[in-house]
C-alpha cells in the first residue's frame, strides 16, 4: 500500500492510476468515514461536507472522475491530511 500523502499527490496533480484501496485508505486520511456499502458502491461522509460522495472500483483502480470529484473537494473545503 503506498503511504497517503503520495497518493495525495497524485490526486492533486492528476497525473496516474490510483489503486482503489490506496484512494479509500486517502479518504479516511482526509477525514471521511464509510458510512455504508451498497453493491460495489462505497459510501462515503465526511463531517464538513454536506453530501455524501459515493465512490466504486474500475477494475482495481479509483475511476478517474472520482479522483477529479476529490480533487476538487480537496481544493474547495481546503482538506487536508
Amino acid at each position: 500500500m503506498v503511504k497517503a500523502d503520495a497518493v495525495l499527490e497524485k490526486v492533486i496533480s492528476g497525473q496516474g492510476r490510483i489503486q482503489f484501496r490506496d484512494f479509500e485508505k486517502l479518504l479516511v486520511e482526509l477525514g471521511f468515514r464509510l458510512d455504508r456499502t451498497r453493491g460495489s458502491h462505497h459510501i462515503y461522509v465526511h463531517p464538513e461536507i454536506r453530501r455524501s460522495f459515493p465512490v466504486q472500483p474500475d477494475g482495481s483502480d479509483a475511476k478517474k472522475y472520482q479522483v477529479k470529484q476529490l480533487r476538487d473537494m480537496i481544493k474547495t473545503y481546503r482538506l487536508t491530511l
